[in-house]
């Protein structure tokens, strides 16, 4: 087992724990909330998400974190103000691949992948 460490350094206080890899798949810690991995994520204000973020710079349906083979991307869902990737905004509807260290802001929360 290792993982994937995603934390957020946001004045706000939310935080998003790890995404762990085990060899039954993938999941995210938030929240004491574990959230499956195995095909996508998506994140934002509204409830239907699978992580929710209490921000009013956040959009309902902000952006996606999905997986592709071993990998994870990046993807911006039309928000209003956008969705940052190692403080580059980010095209929206277009993948980024994510790396270790990678940092994405979204209104004022910050997650880091390790």
């Amino acid at each position: 087992m290792y993982d994937d460490t995603i934390i957020s350094t946001s004045k706000i206080g939310q935080r998003l724990d790890a995404i762990v890899k085990h060899e039954q798949g993938s999941y995210l810690q938030f929240n004491n909330s574990k959230i499956s991995m195995t095909s996508q994520i998506t994140i934002g204000r509204a409830s239907d998400n699978s992580v929710v973020i209490d921000n009013k710079l956040a959009s309902r349906h902000h952006a996606m974190i999905q997986r592709i083979k071993d990998d994870y991307y990046l993807r911006d869902l039309d928000s209003t103000n956008g969705t940052l990737l190692n403080g580059q905004k980010i095209q929206s509807g277009k993948y980024f691949k994510l790396h270790s260290g990678d940092k994405i802001t979204i209104g004022k929360t910050e997650l880091v992948m390790n």
